[in-house]
């Protein structure tokens, strides 16, 4: 399988070369830095995957995934980015995206991914997939989505946000960058959840999360 490798910074390819030479399947046949090197790569080589940062220059979403596949309909896109906004992650899946994973989650869920994607399903990174619940987008039958446990305190769908990465031991400063919102929003929002759950401490929210499905990390 060729894989190009598309993010912006230069550290991040060099770190997701390091991880893909461990698989003998794989061989990464090039690199982009931004939307028109993609472009300039895929004329180039022969590419059966593309990891892409969606906060690359030039790359606009969900209108720039079906610009790839509809010049390059055998290409399998794997969204690999900082972007955690679920109208975002279902855009891009709905565009045709293989997968969306978080650069903050686990090495080896990006080695499980690439083979799922080899399998022809579609895969979301497991921290993500209550912002597709019930979604059509998402048809790998590997996990159920987790967010299908209904909260005993109705919670709209920025708490569920907060309170999946709550449960991944993410810290307010983290969420204020995957969410875009400054460190006293997230803190905010952080208290406000635990008040209207009538809980006291991350812990608690955690072990919420856990009952919910989520999962904890």
């Amino acid at each position: 399988m060729n894989v190009l490798l598309a993010d912006d910074h230069a550290i991040v390819r060099e770190g997701l070369k390091l991880l893909l030479s461990t698989l003998p399947h794989l061989r990464v046949v090039g690199e982009a830095g931004s939307a028109r090197d993609i472009h300039a790569q895929l004329r180039t080589h022969d590419v059966d995957l593309l990891t892409l940062d969606l906060g690359m220059p030039g790359v606009t979403g969900a209108p720039f995934i079906r610009e790839l596949l509809a010049g390059f309909p055998r290409l399998k896109i794997l969204v690999l980015t900082a972007n955690i906004e679920p109208r975002v992650i279902r855009a891009a899946l709905d565009a045709g995206a293989a997968g969306y994973l978080t650069k903050h989650g686990d090495p080896a869920e990006l080695v499980t991914a690439i083979e799922a994607v080899q399998q022809g399903d579609v895969v979301i990174a497991a921290s993500m997939r209550y912002a597709t619940a019930g979604s059509d987008a998402l048809h790998s039958a590997s996990e159920p989505p987790v967010a299908e446990a209904t909260s005993p305190v109705p919670l709209t769908p920025r708490e569920l946000q907060v309170l999946a990465l709550v449960a991944h031991g993410v810290t307010a400063r983290d969420m204020g960058a995957r969410l875009g919102i400054s460190l006293l929003t997230a803190r905010k929002h952080r208290e406000n959840l635990m008040r209207k759950l009538e809980l006291h401490s991350a812990a608690e929210l955690t072990a919420y999360a856990v009952r919910l499905g989520l999962p904890a990390g």
